[in-house]
């Protein structure tokens, strides 16, 4: 059977569009985040702790949209995550321009966190279902590689601009850019997305309907041995990646010796952009290198953790710069893989909510970890709390030789063989 057949290039093109938008709009902002919130009158620690509410909400919220996305269906998910996120950015920049009290920074953030739930799980869960419709069967890694890609591409081109129209304008034009974007972001995906392969499991009664999707989720993540493993590896992982990427902006206006330099801070953003579509693109040659999945994800994630050492120690700029190009790189070549691993393991009926799962399992993390080594920033300055950082993403090694130990089918699995997740069907209740 052909793996590349027309009606799978256009899921395909369709993914990548939605994906493009998607990161566009969220990047505008991405390069300047903690410069906007400390020019807000935030601390370091509040700053930090602020991208911890925003984590937090995807923590409360991952679960419940997961459900959306299955209970209702993908689409649906994907056009209320696109308002949610444009609404809660407009408040954020309201925030800005009054120079709001920390609880109402909180509340907005979790609002934020909110808006991006609805996207993770039921985008990727979208685009494994209709592929499999299409009678695609080739590797994941190839397919989700492209969208790291794309991801890197928009990421390049909004961090940049975000910079630059920061540093022309203000720190808040940004904000409102991403708004536009993702206004004109929901239109796209009313007129082209569609539920293919996939019949949402709506119930007369919505509360059994969400309650037989959520317990069938836990069935397909956590009590699944393999999956669990990687979930609990998350914390670790997830969260020290999201206080890097947003500890770099100030840490590097340090090394770099100006504080207002804000087209430097979307230039660092640029570059792991740029790192993220070099890795996307090597994401199924990593996998060549591996006879299992699990062993790409352990080599990267210790290798990971040694540069982000290396980057906490290091006192130039243009090696601070290396450094972080090689991270960004491993990180976006691995994900691919692990992406595909949980996707090969997982039931088309509970795949987004399995997703946003996994997710929240990182997101949890985020809420520790980032006002954590936000505090570690304040005592000891940045380059240590990212030292730190590196250390704290060790713990997550041993969750991933655990899934290892699985001899899961999916760990073996490479491009034309069979998924390895049986697909089961759950009847409509009554």
């Amino acid at each position: 059977m052909d793996t590349v057949n027309a009606a799978a290039r256009r899921i395909q093109r369709i993914y990548l569009t939605l994906t493009l938008g998607n990161t566009l709009a969220a990047s505008f902002i991405w390069g300047v985040n903690t410069l906007f919130l400390l020019d807000a009158g935030l601390s370091s620690f509040e700053a930090f702790a602020a991208n911890a509410f925003f984590t937090l909400g995807m923590v409360l919220f991952e679960i419940p949209t997961g459900v959306v996305a299955d209970g209702w269906g993908r689409r649906y998910s994907f056009l209320l995550g696109t308002l949610t996120l444009a609404g809660s950015t407009f408040l954020y920049w309201l925030l800005w321009q009054f120079h709001s009290p920390f609880w109402a920074w909180a509340i907005v953030s979790i609002l934020l966190g909110l808006g991006f739930t609805f996207f993770s799980g039921a985008v990727e869960a979208w685009l494994i279902d209709a592929l499999r419709f299409t009678g695609f069967e080739g590797g994941f890694e190839r397919v989700l590689g492209r969208g790291q890609m794309v991801t890197g591409a928009g990421m390049l081109v909004g961090s940049v601009v975000g910079g630059v129209v920061a540093q022309a304008t203000n720190l808040g034009v940004p904000f409102l850019m991403r708004v536009g974007v993702l206004l004109i972001m929901f239109g796209v995906g009313l007129a082209l997305m569609r539920d293919v392969g996939f019949t949402a499991q709506r119930s007369a009664h919505p509360w059994e309907g969400a309650k037989r999707v959520f317990t069938a989720s836990i069935d397909g993540g956590l009590k699944n041995p393999p999956v669990r493993y990687v979930m609990l590896a998350a914390p670790f992982t997830a969260g020290v990646s999201i206080y890097v990427f947003y500890a770099l902006q100030p840490y590097l206006l340090e090394l770099f010796g100006d504080p207002h330099a804000y087209s430097i801070a979307g230039l660092a953003a640029a570059l792991v952009a740029g790192s993220q579509i070099l890795g996307g693109w090597l994401a199924p040659y990593i996998r060549m290198l591996f006879q299992r999945r699990t062993s790409a994800l352990i080599v990267c994630t210790v290798g990971s953790a040694v540069l982000l050492g290396a980057l906490g120690l290091t006192g130039s700029f243009w090696v601070a710069l290396v450094l972080l190009a090689v991270w960004a790189m491993i990180g976006s070549a691995v994900l691919p893989v692990q992406q595909a691993y949980l996707n090969d393991m997982i039931p088309s009926a509970q795949r987004a909510t399995v997703l946003s799962f996994g997710s929240l399992m990182g997101s949890t993390g985020g809420v520790v970890v980032q006002p954590a080594l936000g505090r570690a920033a304040d005592i000891y300055g940045y380059p240590a709390s990212i030292a730190i950082g590196g250390l704290v993403q060790l713990i997550a090694v041993p969750f991933l030789v655990a899934s290892r130990r699985q001899n899961a089918p999916a760990d073996r699995r490479r491009d034309g063989d069979e998924p390895a997740v049986v697909e089961v069907v759950t009847p409509e209740l009554p």
